[in-house]
């Protein structure tokens, strides 16, 4: 874009979604404190993941962005994040020997704090309180106190992401990530559940398929692709102060990065082509992703294409399609057509969870498993009527065994939600839901394929 663009160029803009901070003077130390920080990502690995989505992008890689739908401080552990980390892998396996092709892991991690609000207040019982929005800004409890923006917890992300990534790194290139290891990512669900018996079989193919390269003289023991995998990190770029903290120039290139995460997206609520996020991420060099539902026309998705991306570099920009599983098929079709016509290298990636979202009788927000599923069908569906390439999913997920989603392998009901609702914001598919909706995802779009 012909304007002038610098980190802090989105100040003239207006921004939504930006907490109401009490103390300024607080808020600037703050941010001073994490601008002084070491990056949390660097610019290398961002163009690395760019050039993976590039591959997405022409039809030849999958992506999975996976995650949690807020992460949490009082939740916060090693085990956790191993456990996220396990599935993540064992999805990618799936897929990865499903569809026959790469897939591009990109957890919604070590930085996901942030939620957009539809409302700045909330009635808790009698209570009317600022509404909860995320721990980087304030806490869930229901009080004055906790509910008060505080910026001291923008500091507490910085280092809480910092602590993921170390220990992302060090599972992902220590051994833990290693294909030989296959079986050693089971869970308990694996004899109890169909389809952890199908990753038992698919694991002990992959096992025969290792043998026989061994036996034919492949070195697989000094194969870095065997033993080591990329998991790229993403949040919403929604506290726009942070992001702007943590954005530095790269002395390699002179372009600006924001190392925050390696990927960034824009949320259904900002996605505004005049407002504050659209201007801050058009001027930094990560690979962005943009939400993109139900009201969205082509005209808008083409300006939003050429805002993003003018110049059309392939994995640049993913568009992540939340159409609610009715409305999918319709809604897509004619943004798929008018992208596709004018020649945008875009990703293009099913978001299934956040137009499911429903409430329970007993007033829990959920989702039904069957709508994701249906949902991700219509995604494929639309791409395959339009000769495009169904590039990804974006899901909520976590590896512990809560019961915050309706249905799956489980077959959870309305009388299971308060067993273990434990999500600090929206429902989550478990480990169980998550493997389940890998072998869907991977049979919708290979019968799709040879149809």
């Amino acid at each position: 874009m012909a304007r002038t663009w610098s980190p802090d160029s989105w100040h003239t803009f207006p921004a939504e979604q930006q907490p109401a901070w009490p103390d300024d003077a607080a808020l600037l130390d703050a941010l001073k404190q994490v601008s002084a920080y070491p990056p949390l990502v660097f610019a290398g690995e961002a163009r690395n993941l760019q050039v993976a989505l590039g591959h997405v992008a022409a039809g030849n890689a999958f992506l999975l962005q996976a995650g949690d739908c807020a992460e949490s401080f009082d939740e916060f552990s090693a085990v956790n994040i191993r456990e996220k980390l396990r599935v993540i892998l064992q999805m990618a396996v799936v897929l990865t020997y499903s569809l026959g092709v790469p897939v591009v892991k990109v957890g919604r991690m070590a930085g996901q704090f942030a939620k957009p609000r539809s409302q700045p207040f909330e009635k808790v019982g009698d209570l009317m309180l600022p509404s909860f929005r995320g721990h980087i800004v304030n806490n869930e409890a229901a009080n004055e106190e906790a509910r008060r923006p505080n910026p001291e917890r923008l500091v507490q992300a910085y280092h809480q992401s910092a602590s993921t990534l170390n220990l992302l790194r060090a599972f992902t290139k220590g051994g833990f990530a290693d294909l030989n290891r296959v079986h050693a990512w089971t869970q308990e669900f694996v004899g109890s559940s169909l389809e952890g018996q199908r990753y038992e079989d698919l694991a002990n193919e992959i096992e025969r398929a290792l043998n026989f390269m061994r036996a034919c003289g492949v070195d697989t023991e000094h194969n870095s692709n065997l033993h080591e995998v990329d998991v790229f990190t993403s949040h919403e770029a929604l506290i726009l102060g942070y992001e702007e903290a943590l954005t530095r120039q790269d002395s390699l290139t002179g372009d600006w990065y924001d190392c925050s995460a390696h990927m960034l997206w824009i949320g259904e609520r900002t996605r505004q082509l005049d407002g504050a996020h659209i201007e801050f991420l058009r001027g930094v060099h990560n690979p962005i992703g943009c939400k993109v539902g139900p009201t969205a026309t082509p005209e808008f998705v083409i300006e939003l294409c050429q805002a993003l991306n003018p110049a059309r570099i392939p994995g640049r920009l993913t568009l992540i399609a939340r159409m609610g599983a009715n409305d999918v098929e319709d809604k897509l079709r004619p943004l798929l057509r008018a992208v596709r016509d004018a020649g945008h290298p875009v990703v293009w990636a099913c978001d299934p969870m956040h137009g499911n979202t429903i409430t329970s009788t007993g007033g829990r927000k959920t989702r039904r498993f069957e709508d994701i599923v249906t949902e991700i069908a219509g995604f494929v569906r639309a791409h395959r009527a339009e000769g495009t390439w169904p590039g990804g999913i974006h899901i909520e997920l976590t590896g512990d065994a809560v019961t915050e989603c309706l249905g799956g392998t489980d077959a959870l009901s309305e009388t299971d939600l308060d067993d273990r609702y434990q999500t600090v914001c929206d429902p989550r598919l478990n480990g169980r839901q998550s493997l389940d909706l890998a072998f869907r995802v991977a049979e919708l779009i290979r019968s799709n394929l040879n149809a």
